[in-house]
């Protein structure tokens, strides 16, 4: 997957439109929480400003459902990135129309401005080409740095291509490189994790790594639907009773020869009341009593997934193994991490359950590549065309 990027185009003087992904959490008071997402955005906008563009940022804020919501506002977001980059982010209350126009006609190259929350205009989720090409009308460029969004066909990301030529940002362009190694001619053997909530949302990557991994470990909520389709029985734990036939099908799929042994939890801590530091218990995976719930990996199945990771060439992961919001049930997602990080492997993660799981364990940056996407990671592997790359112009164009 060859595509242009920054570096392949001329931007000094030129007004560059960059769809940033700057969907950050805030907190109660209006200020930018956690801003991982802004940070992984700053080698291109950086590059840009000191090439002489004059960058325009677009980026979505929550769900407004294409609806003005004051709390959404990308005003906190402007504050926090004219801290990080040491100069003022000017930023519209508008994402399209005359005073946007006036606003980016009035920048000078270096100058950086940041347009209100595309998601307030219902044009961005419907990809309207009228909007998309209002958006284009902003720039001479478009440069993709979003890869949160790349499985989404939105105005801003994908129909902008219509009307712009659209390149790569740094940060899209190493999304491309690792993701595309670890589908095309990935190294053996190959490890893939899937943990979350839900067996729904990875049904088709299950099936793509059953027929690519040598082993895949389930683990997370998810894994309680296949332990039920295994004919155990699961307390009070979350399941998806409508996917457990799935499941059985899944794991009678991957039974035959060549493909990817699944292993699944052989023991669970469990507990009766889900809160950090609650109480709990060490149980085998077929002994969940009545009224309790499955909340994290225990210790042999720990074990058990390191044991499988040491030998690993390559480890692709998705979703923590247990409910790390409530310590100390992110402790099965640790070891599993930390055996991870000692193995020697390549390791690509993504999710943003996940990131955020290793973000507060202080271990992301014992990975070798850290994705910004959730959905669109997950698409990737499982094979599907992304609308947001399928816009970026390739090489040879």
């Amino acid at each position: 997957m060859s595509k242009l990027t920054v570096k392949d185009i001329e931007v000094g003087g030129k007004r560059v439109f960059v769809r940033v992904d700057f969907n950050v959490p805030l907190t109660p008071e209006g200020a930018v929480l956690d801003d991982t997402k802004i940070r992984a955005a700053l080698p291109t906008i950086k590059y840009l400003l000191e090439k002489g563009g004059r960058v325009i940022l677009a980026s979505h804020l929550g769900r407004p459902q294409g609806h003005i919501v004051e709390e959404l506002r990308m005003d906190p977001v402007a504050a926090r990135l004219s801290q990080l980059l040491g100069q003022e982010v000017q930023k519209v209350d508008a994402v399209v129309g005359e005073a946007v126009e006036k606003a980016v006609g009035n920048l000078s190259p270096g100058e950086v401005l940041l347009l209100e929350n595309v998601r307030f205009e219902p044009g961005e989720r419907k990809n309207d080409p009228g909007f998309a090409q209002a958006l284009a009308r902003l720039g001479d460029v478009a440069v993709s740095d979003a890869f949160g969004t790349a499985h989404r066909a939105h105005a801003s990301n994908s129909g902008v291509s219509r009307f712009l030529p659209v390149v790569a940002g740094f940060l899209m362009e190493k999304e491309i490189l690792y993701l595309t190694k670890s589908r095309q001619d990935p190294p053996s053997p190959l490890v893939a994790i899937l943990g979350g909530k839900k067996v729904a949302d990875k049904i088709g990557v299950i099936r793509y790594f059953i027929k690519h991994a040598d082993s895949l470990l389930l683990g997370g909520a998810m894994a309680n639907t296949f332990l039920k389709a295994r004919g155990l029985t699961v307390g009070s734990s979350f399941y998806e009773e409508d996917k457990v036939a799935v499941a059985g099908e899944i794991l009678q799929a991957a039974s035959g020869p060549g493909l990817a042994e699944i292993f699944l939890p052989i023991d669970l801590a469990v507990t009766e009341e889900l809160r950090a530091q609650g109480s709990f218990k060490i149980v085998g995976a077929a002994e969940i009593p009545a009224g309790w719930s499955a909340v994290d990996i225990g210790p042999k199945t720990v074990e058990m997934f390191q044991k499988v990771i040491r030998g690993a060439r390559l480890v692709l992961w998705n979703g923590p193994l247990g409910a790390y919001e409530y310590p100390p049930f992110n402790l099965g997602t640790e070891n599993v991490a930390r055996a991870v990080a000692a193995s020697g492997a390549e390791s690509v993660v993504g999710g943003g359950d996940l990131v955020a799981a290793l973000d507060g364990l202080g271990l992301s940056s014992q990975m070798t590549h850290v994705s910004t996407g959730g959905g669109a990671i997950l698409e990737f592997w499982e094979g599907k065309e992304l609308p947001g790359l399928a816009a970026i112009n390739n090489q040879k164009s």
